[in-house]
């Protein structure tokens, strides 16, 4: 059975380390409280995260949190676009087919080594006001009915922004795409030989091989750095304040421009994404503990 390995005591060192982090820390503090010349006021951030609806007599998320909101909805959406765009292209990586091996180093190669900018403003001019109006996206969430706009408003957002927003998971999906491409193959690839063999013993073309003897292997590897790819797709998530879906970053930069208070908004928008991606990454350390238990017995 597997047990973590126990913790080491704290060296000198380590105390040393941490003695020197905290005295900058009260260095900085005590510049931005004495020699700047910033007047901080924290107590107007509260109503920014809850305000009271005196029309639904009761507390509702204001900007930040619905920033936030929009931030988990984005980056939940664009990692599943990215983990079948991944799958699909790792198993390209992997063919004996040459051109599709080439087709799978294209599109990774292509998407790793361009600025993610870049692809913001590609997709978002190309995808967002040539082929969304084209597929009339807009036109059917004005047809529908209002249960349906509230499944899509608590799935997607405000449906008026349902096109940009769509846009951006897409430029995210495919961004990530070629990152879980790499995590796909390289988990396929981890795979003993041996089950190839064991495939091919029983009759099993390629793809029966792949989908019920690899795969559900391959799946139990790549777990873990599928969870930490999520935690960099919240991350990436804040580039697409560009184009102005109104996630944490995009809020907290008009929060910034109406109020002034530089130091307090970003404050709370960082520790709002470290709040996020801190419980994902203890959510992907229990289930990367949980497997290899699993795994021993």
């Amino acid at each position: 059975m597997y047990r973590p390995p126990s913790p080491r005591r704290p060296s000198l060192l380590d105390l040393i380390i941490l003695l020197i982090l905290i005295s900058g820390a009260g260095w900085l503090y005590y510049q931005a409280t004495t020699n700047m010349d910033y007047t901080w006021d924290w107590s107007v951030i509260p109503q920014y995260l809850f305000r009271y609806d005196a029309h639904q007599e009761r507390w509702v998320p204001n900007l930040l949190i619905l920033g936030l909101m929009t931030t988990i909805r984005l980056s939940v959406w664009s990692t599943i676009l990215a983990t079948i765009i991944g799958i699909f292209m790792g198993c390209l990586r992997i063919s004996k087919h040459r051109v599709r091996r080439w087709l799978g180093g294209a599109y990774v190669s292509l998407s790793r080594n361009l600025p993610p900018l870049v692809l913001v403003f590609i997709f978002y001019f190309f995808v967002g006001e040539q082929i969304m109006p084209f597929l009339g996206i807009e036109q059917c969430v004005d047809n529908c009915a209002p249960a349906t706009k509230s499944i899509l408003e608590w799935l997607f957002g405000p449906t008026s922004q349902l096109a940009s927003f769509l846009t951006a998971v897409i430029t995210l999906g495919i961004y990530e795409g070629a990152y879980i491409t790499e995590i796909v193959r390289s988990g396929i690839d981890s795979v003993d030989q041996g089950q190839w063999e064991a495939g091919n013993a029983l009759g099993f073309d390629w793809w029966s091989s792949m989908r019920f003897i690899i795969l559900p292997q391959a799946v139990r590897i790549v777990l873990p750095p599928l969870a930490g790819q999520f935690i960099s797709t919240i991350k990436d998530s804040a580039i697409v304040s560009v184009i102005s879906i109104q996630e944490l970053t995009f809020q907290g930069m008009e929060l910034m421009a109406a109020t002034y208070l530089t130091f307090e908004v970003w404050i709370t928008i960082t520790l709002m994404y470290f709040g996020l991606t801190f419980g994902c990454s203890l959510l992907a350390r229990k289930l990367e503990l949980a497997l290899r238990r699993r795994e021993q017995g």
